[in-house]
């Protein structure tokens, strides 16, 4: 318990605090990851995973595309976890001035979070590829098919896939986020999805924290490494900070 309360210290220090999380931030609210030997891509599908949801497979085989997405990306039913909340809160406390996401169910916006830079996108919003017009997630989950907007265009989730380029004004806000704070909490991740790793080089603050179940390449660069449950952690900062 030492090193959680050697982070809780460092909260309480900082004035400005930024959370970076991956998948295992979601995967205690019951949703799948990718990488884990229980994740999507050690699943056997006709297609590898990474092939499915590339741009070029999206445009070519668009209903194959949706079978996938329809049931593997689904979070209806699925719900914020300590984690997202105890952030949630902790921002509406001036405690933490955003939260960089790699993940795409929404979570930390359903939880309250108001500043969330979403790197790769949210299947929460939806658009027409002719149009433009909006659809949330609703639509695409409750479809059947192609999901087609009201003008007959094709509907798009906003995630960013294989092949396409990661969104320049969330990226830009994300950077400046990491080089302005002096704790950066990173929770989740193995740290092995570029681009988005490669932001932790514009940290320049004073602790770099890192929470989670297993190694990563940066765990020899943290000044704090926590293997531990994410919730576990969050549940004490609750408790002590909030």
């Amino acid at each position: 318990m030492k090193d959680i309360e050697t982070l809780i210290q460092w909260i309480k220090e900082s004035e400005h605090i930024v959370f970076f999380g991956g998948a295992g931030v979601s995967t205690e609210s019951g949703l799948k990851d990718f990488r884990s030997k229980d994740g999507l891509y050690n699943e056997k599908y006709d297609y590898p995973p990474e092939e499915i949801l590339s741009h070029n497979f999206f445009m070519r085989n668009t209903e194959e595309f949706y079978q996938f997405y329809r049931d593997k990306l689904n979070v209806e039913g699925f719900k914020p976890n300590t984690c997202h909340k105890v952030l949630a809160e902790m921002e509406k406390k001036h405690l933490l001035d955003c939260v960089i996401t790699q993940n795409i169910d929404g979570f930390h916006q359903d939880a309250g979070s108001k500043e969330v830079y979403e790197l790769h996108g949210s299947v929460k919003r939806n658009y027409c590829m002719k149009c433009g017009k909006f659809y949330d997630e609703k639509k695409v989950f409750s479809s059947k098919g192609i999901p087609k907007c009201s003008c007959g265009g094709t509907i798009k989730p906003d995630v960013v896939l294989y092949q396409e380029s990661l969104n320049d004004e969330v990226m830009t806000k994300s950077i400046r986020a990491i080089a302005k704070a002096d704790l950066l909490i990173v929770g989740g991740t193995s740290l092995n999805v570029y681009p988005a790793a490669g932001f932790l080089q514009f940290f320049q603050g004073k602790h770099l924290v890192l929470i989670n179940l297993g190694e990563t390449p940066y765990d020899s660069k943290c000044d704090l490494v926590i293997h531990k449950k994410i919730g576990k952690v969050f549940e004490q900062i609750k408790k002590e900070v909030l």
